[in-house]
Order: C-alpha cells, then structure tokens, then sequence
C-alpha cells in the first residue's frame, strides 16, 4: 500500500516544527526562486522576505499616521469644546445664556445654522424668545430621543426656528434633559447645507458631550 502524497501543508507543517532547517541548509534560501508582487520578476527568499518585511513596516507607518491625524483632530475638537465651554461659564446673566450657547456654538465649530429652544424654564424667563415656539410634537420628539438625531431634514417642526429653513439639508437634533431617565427640556438644533455634514448612523459621543454640558448650563434658567 502506498503511503499518501505529500501536501503542501505536510511540507508547511514540516518546516514549522523544525526551524533549524534553513540553518542547515542555507544555501537553499538563495537557490529558491520566488515570484514578486512588485513586477513579478522572480527573487530568492531572502529577497521575498526582506520585500514582505517592507510592506508591513509600510503597513504600520500608515497606521501610526492615521492615529496621529485622528489624534490631532481629537484634539482640535476638545481644545474648541473647551473655549465654547469657557464661553458659557463666563456669562452673567442667566437671561442671555441661550443666546451665548448657540452664538458660540456656530462659532468654535463652524456650524452654518443652529437654534435652541426651551420649556418648563423659571417664570421670569417664560416670555423670552427662547421660550416660545416649541410645539407639543417637538417636545414630545425631543423627549423620545435617546441619543441626537443625526440626518437628513424630514421636514422636522423645529426646523423652523433657524434663520433659513430651506438651506437645512441635514441635522443634528440635541434633546436637552437634566439627567439621562429624564424627559427633555430643550432641544438644540445645528444644520447644514451638506447633506452629508449631519449622517445618519454616525456617532454621537461629541454631540451627546455638548448635549450634556448645554443642559448643565441651561440649568441657571430652569423652573427647578
């Protein structure tokens, strides 16, 4: 009975348990002859080697650059998070906190429109503008939304409140709330004409970050 053909994963399996064997026979490493991916010319295995060698060192230099750049960009949107921030902490009059937040807020991060509205804020603020206009359905959209809508303009209620309606082709819808289980009271909305600014299925975290330090702020005007 003959045995069975050997496989190439008998030969890989062979050469895997036994590591020395090029060290015994080292002039195989020059004699073998390996076709390249970079002209297809044929090279030794060493050269093979060395060529593999640099394409993953190439591999890992673009990836260290990519985390470089994100990091960069990272910290550009922290180091404007924290001016618009500075911003808010330095206003004095609680009245002209709304205002500030959305002027600032088109400012450090570039936004061609935004708007903000609130309810159940204190007595003395109910008449101010930034406490009229948000309907029963917008507040009750605001509260159904766990985390900011990111998409396209579907002809939302609150799409109104910002100076162009018309040139909002995307959004971001920020519900405001006091504490994550409870219902919202305010809702700030920024938007673009890119319809690709504001996608849906992007990640939040940023906005969800301005979300709560907006509400924080709010808080000075709140019927608490």
């Amino acid at each position: 009975m003959q045995p069975p053909p050997i496989t190439e994963e008998d030969i890989a399996e062979f050469l895997v348990q036994r590591p020395d064997f090029f060290e015994r026979h080292a002039s195989l490493l020059s004699a073998v002859q390996l076709t390249s991916p970079h002209g297809g010319r044929a090279v030794s295995l060493q050269e093979r080697q060395a060529e593999m060698l640099r394409d993953k060192i190439k591999l890992l230099e673009q990836r260290l650059m990519e985390m470089m750049r994100h990091g960069n960009e990272n910290m550009l949107i922290a180091d404007k998070l924290l001016r618009w921030s500075r911003q808010m902490f330095l206003v004095a009059r609680p009245v002209d906190l709304p205002a500030v937040l959305v002027s600032e807020i088109r400012s450090q991060f570039s936004v061609p429109q935004a708007a903000l509205k609130l309810w159940d804020v204190a007595e003395v603020y109910a008449g101010e503008p930034f406490a009229q206009g948000a309907s029963d359905d917008v507040r009750s959209l605001a509260s159904s939304l766990a985390t900011p809508y990111c998409g396209v303009n579907a002809g939302f209620d609150a799409v109104q409140w910002l100076d162009d309606p018309e040139a909002a082709a995307s959004l971001a819808l920020i519900p405001l709330r006091a504490s994550a289980a409870a219902p919202a009271f305010g809702l700030l909305v920024l938007a673009s004409p890119d319809s690709q600014r504001y996608q849906a299925g992007m990640a939040t975290d940023f906005l969800e970050r301005i979300a709560e330090l907006a509400s924080a702020a709010l808080s000075r005007v709140r019927d608490t």
